[in-house]
């Protein structure tokens, strides 16, 4: 008999086998630069290149940018950093977990179809568990099974985000990877230095999983709602006019520091809601990835 996590995998290949059809497969890699990226041309800069490639030295020697061209190996290396504390569990549908780690399988899969190793960061307040890169199916239900797992300790406190980033960044340390972080970026502030440091020395796609419910109140009268963190409950009136008014300053200055945030780091962040169609949204960051690369 199957198991759930393997009936989640098949589920996911045949969606990707169907609903992708080659657009990602094969294609992936000059999207992505992962690890064993050798160094083989200079050339003037454009204003499309990545500017972690110049080379200052022959910059500064002939008084004109230059960046550093490269070429991948067969082989990379790919990591996923899943943020699985309590806010990660709210949200209708699924959830932003479910979403979070169907994703993640997704992506594992699709990585690991050229023979790429994939490995797996699960990070929640009072423990974490890391999966070492490995290739095959064998590793893709592994890092299926432990995803979909259920949380059982419960925290009072809010996510340390610094702390799940510099975890990655010390485990991930000895070859430059690929690196996914998903997280709804719910938590302490002070991440954007951490999460800078992991993209100076990988390249980080950041996927941030909300619900359309943290971006826009919905009108549901009187209502107990509780911190997913914290655990504190409050009752409050969802038609409030003044209570929705302010709630929506708060998310548009929320997002705004969150964007600030990731500006400092160096990334552009994805942006995944419960309710989207999740392998549509996986080709349409895919796509996106591919346009800021030319």
């Amino acid at each position: 008999m199957s198991t759930a996590p393997d009936r989640l995998l098949r589920r996911l290949e045949w969606k990707l086998g169907r609903r992708l059809d080659g657009r990602l497969q094969g294609s992936y890699r000059t999207v992505w630069h992962g690890a064993g990226l050798d160094f083989t041309d200079l050339r003037s800069y454009t204003p499309e290149d990545d500017v972690r490639h110049i080379d200052w030295n022959v910059t500064a020697r002939l008084d004109e940018p230059f960046v550093r061209q490269y070429t991948e190996d067969r082989e990379m290396t790919a990591w996923l950093v899943i943020d699985r504390s309590a806010s990660m569990r709210f949200g209708g549908g699924d959830g932003k977990e479910s979403v979070a780690s169907s994703l993640a399988i997704a992506i594992a899969r699709l990585i690991s179809q050229g023979g790429n190793r994939v490995g797996a960061i699960l990070f929640d307040n009072q423990s974490h568990r890391i999966i070492p890169p490995r290739t095959g199916r064998d590793q893709i239900l592994r890092i299926a099974r432990d995803a979909t797992k259920e949380v059982t300790k419960k925290s009072d406190k809010t996510t340390d985000l610094a702390a799940m980033l510099r975890l990655a960044a010390s485990t991930t340390a000895q070859r430059r990877s690929l690196v996914f972080v998903m997280s709804d970026f719910i938590g302490d502030p002070g991440w954007d230095r951490p999460l800078a440091q992991l993209t100076h020395r990988h390249e980080v796609v950041v996927i941030r999983v909300v619900d359309p419910a943290e971006l826009e109140l919905p009108d549901l009268g009187l209502v107990l709602v509780e911190d997913a963190e914290t655990g504190e409950q409050l009752l409050v009136d969802t038609s409030d006019p003044l209570l929705r008014a302010r709630l929506t300053e708060q998310v548009g200055n929320r997002e705004e520091e969150l964007a600030a945030g990731m500006r400092r780091a160096g990334v552009d962040a994805h942006r995944i809601t419960t309710d989207q169609d999740m392998l549509a949204a996986l080709v349409d960051m895919v796509r996106r990835s591919g346009r800021r690369r030319r």
